[in-house]
């Protein structure tokens, strides 16, 4: 009971820690797996920040700082512009920024490119200054030039009196920003979409996208976008949002480019984010499964090593170390191929239920142990023994003929009633009876079986301690 005891409160105690472990290793793996999202999230941001940075925030900060700058103010203040000192100062900053500028002055309604273009500004024919010109921001972003599209940032342009001289504006190819969102496409397998406040695309890494000849692709175009519920379609609130295009599955992030009046929209496929995210979840599985596969070998030793406490209080665990019937039957079979002739005995322990009756299973247990010991220690090494009931053995005598079988029973028969007993206290004298058959030929095991038994109950019935023999007729 002591063992018992001490066992229970082990397993509680295991079962206690292996608990808490696999409680605290799944929250490190969910951990885990979060902030891998997370840095799987910021490395496909992070690229994308610095796009638009170099690409957009540059150019406008740039013609920012120009359109305030005394030369640029000075030149439109005038009347009448110095067309060959706009057009030296515009083809000099082309050449140090690689980027295409013009001026649009108020004063002459006329538009200089530095590619040496001049373009009237007539209300009617030229939208873009007199839209932008009545609109309240300082700086626009918009697409124009469409027999070679460009990405236009329009600066207003002030006196010190705070009077409008016009627009000062930085361009940027189109076909360059295809080249620049199709090496990104590449290097981190993501689109662009830059789409403004009427939900037109501006710019994008799907070439298809872009605007063609005033003309501009709507979001509502897009088939994804159109599948979305109508309240999503209206706000335009796709952060986080899950899309399927092209049987491909998508994550949404934005970004608002309040410069401008846009939000940037950065469509990230979840096959590659999901290899990221996979490996710092696999580490933490395995992890997860390592420990807790080494807390229930713990609990599997633990349990021998108890299993073999308990066993010490019961004295026969070697009836466990016999062969069953099953097995005697194969060894019986292998016996009689290899020796053609085999005697059988069985064994009985007279009186034994009287004897568990009397003294307890315990005793008992003992007794049939010590016959087991004796028998074990009296047979050679070719010869075979094994359980036959709870209380009797069957022996199997290869090359062992009926009349020599009977006189080695007849032996272990008197042995075993010189026995000393197990406890002082048994009143009860050991002994046994036999039962011997034999077989010269290879007949199953049943046939010589059936006549051991009987010769045993003849022995029992004959009033025990006694040999009884009978052969196959």
């Amino acid at each position: 009971m002591k063992a018992f005891r001490t066992l229970h409160r082990s397993i509680l105690l295991l079962f206690l820690v292996v608990t808490v472990a696999i409680v605290t290793l799944v929250h490190f793996s969910i951990t885990s797996i979060v902030a891998e999202q997370s840095r799987a999230q910021q490395q496909s941001m992070s690229p994308a920040f610095a796009l638009i940075t170099e690409e957009l925030l540059k150019p406008l900060h740039t013609a920012q700082a120009l359109g305030q700058s005394r030369e640029l103010v000075a030149l439109m203040d005038r009347p009448t512009l110095d067309r060959e000192e706009a057009f030296n100062m515009l083809e000099r900053l082309e050449q140090e920024f690689d980027l295409t500028f013009f001026v649009a002055s108020e004063n002459e309604r006329i538009q200089y490119m530095s590619d040496g273009q001049i373009v009237d500004l007539v209300e009617g024919e030229v939208n873009w200054y007199f839209k932008y010109k009545a609109m309240p921001q300082s700086a626009v972003a918009d697409i124009g030039k469409w027999e070679d599209a460009h990405f236009y940032i329009d600066i207003k342009v002030f006196n010190e009196d705070n009077e409008f001289l016009g627009f000062f504006g930085v361009g940027k190819s189109l076909t360059s920003f295809l080249q620049i969102f199709s090496s990104y496409k590449q290097q981190y397998g993501y689109d662009f979409l830059f789409v403004d406040d009427k939900g037109d695309i501006m710019l994008s890494s799907d070439p298809r996208l872009m605007a063609r000849y005033s003309r501009f692709t709507n979001m509502s175009e897009l088939s994804w976008f159109s599948s979305l519920p109508e309240e999503v379609q209206n706000s335009q609130a796709l952060n986080n949002r899950l899309i399927t295009i092209d049987e491909s599955e998508y994550l949404i992030a934005e970004v608002d480019l309040n410069q401008f009046g846009w939000t940037v929209f950065l469509l990230s496929p979840l096959d590659k984010r999901q290899t990221a995210i996979s490996q710092g979840f696999i580490v933490s599985v395995i992890t997860l499964l390592v420990v807790i596969f080494a807390l229930f070998l713990m609990v599997y030793h633990l349990l021998y090593y108890f299993r073999k406490d308990l066993h010490k209080d019961v004295v026969l665990p070697s009836r466990t170390r016999l062969p069953d019937r099953t097995q005697v039957q194969d060894d019986y079979r292998k016996l009689i191929r290899a020796y053609h002739s085999v005697s059988i005995i069985l064994v009985d322990i007279d009186h034994f239920s009287v004897i568990n009756d009397t003294y307890g299973r315990n005793i008992g247990d003992q007794v049939y142990h010590h016959v087991m010991t004796f028998l074990q220690d009296s047979l050679r090494s070719k010869d075979v023994i094994g359980r036959w009931s709870s209380e009797e053995f069957i022996l199997l005598l290869p090359e062992t003929g009926p009349h020599e079988a009977y006189e080695i029973a007849e032996s272990l028969r008197a042995d075993i009633s010189q026995l000393r007993p197990v406890e002082r206290s048994l009143q009860i004298k050991l002994t046994a009876s036999f039962g011997v058959s034999y077989t010269a030929i290879e007949r199953t095991m049943s046939e010589v079986t059936d006549c051991a038994e009987d010769a045993l109950y003849q022995a029992r019935r004959d009033g025990c301690n006694q040999v009884s023999m009978q052969l196959i007729s």
